[in-house]
């Protein structure tokens, strides 16, 4: 959305810049014509027409208030410059090209000027300028309203032309951003049942197995096959809960090789696309891949899960942040989200969920966790494994 808006903000900028060096060029041609003003005159307008094309495009990159008072003052001061024609007062020319600079070259701030109170005032001051000039320079010729008109109607083109963008740009955001969810409810729910049948042909290859055969007191199969294969379905079921996918290989054999020691970059993606598909984004920083023995990986890995379900649960938001750092011997995840918070100590103490399956399940390990958190401030949890 932050992007869209930039995008929104750099579209209006340079059709203000457009818009503005169209008029402030035609309004140069029209005094350059034979006899359209004194050369002297035009000599001192040339720096004044620069400083009023400089600061237009200043608009459409920099700070819209300072640059915006510029180009008013420049158009003023040419057009003041225009009105001192000592013999016969102001040539047609002349009056074109004042009612270019007060119509056009002034209202385009009004095409990049945001729906501020403030920017408003402006806007509002230098259409008033715009008109009492082109009042100024025409009075008593027999163009005044014929100008005066065309100043309103270009005045009245930028507000429009700016108000439609901006709010054509609005609806598309809006629209893009309700696609945008769509979407991920659609690849969410896809993904959600995927993974229901997965575990559904899971179950079924494994633990329905081995209940089977204990059903019937393991006829036909030997004691320590038994026992093997629920040793088996013990450790898919772990790593299950880590967010794994084991491969299948055959009805009933998943991929599962021992290890010792595992890499904890390549199980945080699992998690995370664990809590995806259940609705919660989770943004990793920090440290990549740390090495951990099997089992403080497993209650690492089990407790960060554990907080991040608290927060799916009871935080109120969708978003979590889980930054991971490490030392010589120490390894750290801390999961932070700005929910609802709650005071400490309301907690039942009969609660078991964070007592049992954070904290201790890292003390069993030598681990430890913290907990920070206020009504209102979200939630902060701290935890700390050994290497």
């Amino acid at each position: 959305m932050e992007r869209i808006l930039r995008e929104r903000d750099l579209l209006l900028q340079r059709t203000a810049r457009v818009f503005g060096h169209g008029f402030t060029a035609l309004a140069l041609l029209l005094l350059v014509l034979p006899g359209a003003i004194e050369p002297g005159t035009l000599v001192l307008t040339l720096p004044l027409f620069a400083l009023l094309a400089y600061s237009q495009y200043r608009i459409s990159i920099g700070s819209w208030l300072p640059w915006a008072v510029l180009t008013n003052a420049s158009a003023v001061s040419i057009v003041m410059l225009l009105s001192l024609r000592p013999e016969s007062g102001p040539t047609l020319a002349g009056m074109l090209a004042a009612a270019m600079l007060a119509g056009g070259s002034t209202s385009s701030i009004a095409i990049a000027s945001k729906p501020r109170t403030w920017r408003n005032a402006v806007v509002a001051v230098a259409f008033l300028v715009s008109v009492a000039l082109t009042l100024f320079v025409t009075s008593g010729t027999g163009y005044t309203t014929p100008l005066l008109a065309f100043v309103l109607f270009v005045w009245v083109a930028a507000f429009l032309i700016g108000s439609w963008l901006s709010a054509s740009l609005r609806r598309a955001s809006r629209r893009i951003a309700n696609i945008g969810r769509a979407h991920r409810a659609e690849r969410q729910a896809s993904e959600t049942e995927a993974q229901r049948r997965q575990g559904a042909r899971l179950l079924h290859d494994t633990v329905l197995a081995t209940l089977t055969l204990l059903a019937h007191s393991g006829y036909g199969v030997s004691e320590a096959a038994l026992r093997q294969q629920a040793s088996d379905d013990a450790r898919l079921l772990r790593q299950l809960r880590l967010g794994a996918t084991p491969a299948p290989q055959a009805s009933g054999d998943y991929t599962l090789e021992p290890v010792t020691e595992s890499v904890l970059g390549n199980t945080l993606e699992n998690v995370k696309q664990r809590f995806g598909r259940m609705g919660l984004e989770v943004s990793w920083h920090g440290t990549g891949q740390v090495l951990l023995p099997s089992e403080i990986l497993d209650a690492f890995l089990l407790s960060l899960a554990e907080c991040l379900e608290n927060v799916r649960r009871h935080s109120g938001v969708t978003v979590a942040h889980v930054t991971i750092t490490d030392d010589d011997t120490t390894v750290r995840a801390m999961v932070t989200d700005s929910g609802v918070g709650f005071e400490i100590g309301d907690i039942d103490t009969q609660k078991l969920g964070f007592k049992e399956s954070v904290v201790a399940r890292l003390r069993d390990v030598g681990g430890n966790a913290r907990l920070f958190s206020a009504p209102g401030s979200g939630t902060t949890v701290v935890l700390e494994v050994p290497k």
